[in-house]
This record gives C-alpha cells, structure tokens and sequence, in this order.
C-alpha cells in the first residue's frame, strides 16, 4: 500500500495557536492528523523559521500527539515577499526540485489552504505541470464546534478523469472540427483525420503550419478558419493578413512583405508598414511560398525565428510577433534540389505539414459539398435554388465517376453549381440543365488536358537507344503515363488519376505501386520521367 506525503505551508494564521485553547480551534495542518480514514505517513511542511520556529516546533509537537506514525519534516523557506508571484513560484519550484519522488510507493498531495493566495496558486500550477506529481488538498473547518478536525477534499487534475468535463471537451472538439470544415460533414477518413491534427495544433502551437495540396483544393479558405479558431481560442489577437506569392515580384516584392522607409527608393513617398507588421499577433498567410525569390526567403526566414526585420531603406529593425500559415501546389523538396527554395527556410515551415487531398481524391465528400455550394450561392445571390430528385442523382453520378476529372478542386466543383444554379428556372435544377454542364465540364478538361500529352513526350531523351523497341501502342501509351506523371505532384496522385476507373473494383488500392511496376517494364523510375 503507497504512503501518503502533505507537501504545504504551516499557516501563520489558521495554525497560529498557543496554549490549552488551541485544542478547541480548527487548525488545518494539525486537523490532517486526525481524520480515520486519511493516514498521514508524512508531512512536509514549508515555514520561515525565523519568524515561525515556536510555531513550526508547536505544530510537530502536536502532530506526534495526534498522529503519532506520521513523520513530519520541517522545511527552512525564506520568502522575502510571500504575496510576489515571481519570489514564492521560483522558491516551490527550487523545493520540488530538490525532492525525490517516488510515485511509485507514494501518493503525494499539495495542502492548499494554508498559505497565502499567491503560494495557492503557485502549487496548483506546479501540480498540473507535474513539477510536483500528485494531487490537490482542500481543508475546511468543521461545521459542528465540538469537531475540531473539519472535512477535506481531493482534487485530480487529470481531467480526462471527470466524465462531464471530459464530455464538453469532446464536444468542443468536435464543434472545432466542424468549423474548420466550414460546417461540412466530410467522409473521408484521410482528410478528417488530418483536420483533427490541425485543430490541434492550431490551439497548442504558434508554429508555422504548411498547407500543400492542389489549387483549389482549399488552402486559402482552411487557412483563414484555423485564424478564426486561434482568434476564438485568444492565441492571436491581430489580423488575419493573406497574400498570394505569385503576385509578388520584383523591388515591390520586398517592399509588400517588409515594408520600407519614406524615400527608401523612386516612388517610396510615404512610408509603408508591409504585411509582415500588418499581421502582429495575428497570422500571415503566405499562399504559393514556393514563388518567393532568394532574398525574399532569406529575409523571412530570419522574421521567423527572430521576429525582427529590416524595412527596405531603413537601417534600423522592427519586430512583429505574427503566426505563419504558408501554402504551396508546388514540391518543395524538388524546389530545393532545383536550387528553389532554401532548405532552412522549408526546415523551419516542415514541422507541421498538412497535404490537402485534392476533389478527385475525396469522391465521398462531393456530396456535402454540393450542399454547401448551393448554401453559398444563395447567400451571395440571396436566390434560392435546388435540385429536382432526378438531377441531383444524375449529377452526383457523373460528378463521382472516374470520369469527372476536377483539375480546378472545389473552384471546379463551385463554378458549376453556380452556373447550373444561375441558369434554373423558377429555382429548380432540372435534368436538361445537369446534362449541358456535363458537357461543359468535358469540353472544359479536354481543352485544359491538350497541352500534356503523348505528342510532348521526348522519348529519345527519356529511353536513349531503348526507344527502338518502343512499338506504336506503347509510345502511345507510355507518353500519356508519363504526361500525367509530370502534371502530379508525386506518384501516390499520378497513380490516383491513371487507374480512377480500375480501382473502384479492386480489393487493393495501391495506385502508385501499379505505376511503380508500369514504369519499371520500360526501366524507368519516377525521377526518370519527372525530372527535367
């Protein structure tokens, strides 16, 4: 059976009795010795002794009397000022650090009523940080005047423990999730998988976070609702500050993300803050990093870490406590081996990387999403629309096949509803109405998907001498493999796209194993036919 040790302060108030008369008067270290069903083995007992000593010698005295098998150990614990946080935390903190626990054989406990409020507060964050491993001790005085012993209280700070507690923080969990999915009940298992990682770090971590993924896919929008959800949680105050990589170039590029002096260079006539200090203490969304040139990303990356930087023209530095969330369609990693990107700059982005499955990889969750289309559009058009019964299957059926393609993502997926919607008469989507945007969106692929195919495939320079055995059925075949090849951003989403059709009726759906060993008959490997 473990033994029971009292961590506490002998109290200059509640215990300070002398005399006969102490015996009627609750006291609350000496009363932990008198409760039948609480033994005691020991006691540890904080108190200055130059001012307490009589005390201190009074209370060991009365324990022994009281409670003879409990062993009581007084402490010697000079406090200048009792009631400063930073004095009494710091001297908890040097005792818990001098003691040597044994969880194993004893339970410990952290007497919380004697002391001054400050030191109360100090030993229940040092036990919820485990610095002192064990529980609360709450002691009150006796109801009945002839009790001198009084009640106590254990309190665990394992809150997984309370059932109701434990309950709210599930459903506070699950309320995160849905808002982070913008309220749509998504099915795939992947990506819900992946926004409940997301939701918490977002709560726990001011890392970076990076979003790779497709365009369309919805980086921007899950960007803004993890702001949102850090905004509600108060991780970040600030504004939430978005820009798009791509649109920035040249002398402007620097300027837009640092800011400049007036008169820093031709046209500079006033001075400019930049995006960086717009997001103090909230997040920047830095959207297709990967098109950042060198300086840009050698001076963000020093933002990152240091929160400092220098404005352009301006030789002294600013600091800008902002959160980054940073997205890219782009490989990284290739971008590095290509020279790109800076490899301590993706170092410092890759510690929380979350890859957003594009549409054609989430068929379950167009569904919902058709949902949630038709809710935006009307409210931006205010103009409520909907689908027959017959429409609404027939699209779903094509809009779930291999055969809709969705290179846009969700911008796809939302322009067509909107056109469908605009177009319903009397605010019904009829069946006429779902057969001419099919034809649409197949017009729409065909024409996005000239541009990469077999014709643009160099197999000389791919296959050398071996491109004599090449026959026409092949090269025809293996041009749009490797074109497909070069459009994906890794094996894994090329081989999704090739065998769409094939894997519905497949027990096994390891795509990019099957594309491994396609490319392998003609002796090539993944880098063979991505690498320029």
């Amino acid at each position: 059976m473990k033994k029971n040790v009292v961590i506490g302060f002998i109290g200059t108030q509640l215990d300070a009795r002398f005399g006969a008369e102490r015996w009627e008067r609750w006291r609350p270290t000496v009363a932990l010795g008198m409760h039948e069903d609480f033994v005691v083995h020991r006691m540890e007992l904080l108190i200055d002794m130059r001012r307490g000593a009589r005390l201190a010698k009074q209370i060991a005295a009365d324990l022994a009397q009281v409670s003879p098998e409990t062993e009581v150990c007084l402490h010697d614990t000079y406090i200048a000022n009792p009631w400063d946080f930073e004095s009494m935390y710091g001297a908890l903190h040097d005792f818990c650090a001098r003691q040597s626990f044994d969880p194993e054989h004893e339970d410990y406990y952290a007497h919380i009523t004697t002391g001054t409020h400050v030191a109360q507060i100090c030993l229940f964050l040092l036990t919820e940080s485990r610095h002192l491993p064990g529980r609360l001790l709450q002691t009150s005085p006796p109801r009945a005047r002839q009790d001198v012993a009084g009640a106590y209280s254990i309190i665990d700070l394992d809150l997984s423990k309370y059932d109701r507690i434990a309950q709210r923080f599930e459903q506070q969990q699950q309320e995160d999730r849905s808002f982070l999915k913008s309220g749509i009940a998504t099915r795939n298992a992947a990506f819900n998988t992946m926004i409940e990682q997301i939701e918490t770090v977002a709560i726990r971590s001011p890392a970076p976070m990076l979003l790779m993924g497709p365009t369309g896919a919805g980086k921007s929008q899950l960007a803004r609702r993890v702001y949102e959800l850090k905004r509600q949680r108060g991780t970040v105050s600030g504004a939430f500050v978005e820009i798009n990589c791509a649109t920035l170039r040249g002398d402007g590029a620097m300027s837009a993300l640092f800011g400049h002096r007036k008169g820093a260079f031709t046209g500079a006539v006033s001075e400019r803050a930049g995006l960086l200090r717009s997001a103090d203490r909230g997040v920047l969304f830095l959207d297709e990093i990967g098109e950042l040139g060198a300086d840009e990303q050698a001076m963000l990356l020093r933002a990152i870490e240091d929160k400092r930087f220098l404005p352009v023209g301006s030789d002294r530095e600013v600091c800008s406590d902002f959160q980054l969330i940073a997205g890219t369609n782009r490989d990284l990693g290739r971008e590095i081996a290509s020279g790109g990107f800076r490899d301590d700059l993706y170092a410092r982005l890759n510690l929380w990387t979350f890859e957003l499955p594009g549409l054609a990889a989430r068929r379950e969750d167009i569904e919902p999403n058709l949902d949630y289309e038709l809710e935006r559009y009307e409210r931006s058009t205010h103009q409520r629309v909907r689908f027959n019964v017959e429409a609404r299957e027939r699209y779903l059926r094509f809009a779930m096949s291999a055969d809709a393609q969705w290179p846009g993502n969700f911008r796809d997926l939302g322009a067509s509803v909107s056109r469908m919607a605009t177009l319903a008469v009397a605010g019904r989507i009829q069946v006429d109405g779902v057969d001419a945007e099919i034809a649409r969106l197949r017009r729409l692929w065909r024409s996005a998907d000239a541009p990469a195919m077999a014709a643009d495939v160099d197999f000389e320079a791919l296959l050398g001498e071996r491109v004599a055995e090449l026959d026409r059925f092949d090269r025809a075949q293996l041009g749009d493999v490797v074109a497909v090849c070069r459009r994906s951003r890794n094996l894994s989403e090329a081989g999704r796209t090739l065998f769409a059709a094939s894997r519905q009726t497949r027990r096994s759906t390891n795509d990019s194993d099957r594309l491994r060993k396609y490319l392998a008959r003609f002796g090539l490997s993944w880098s063979d036919v991505t690498v320029s």
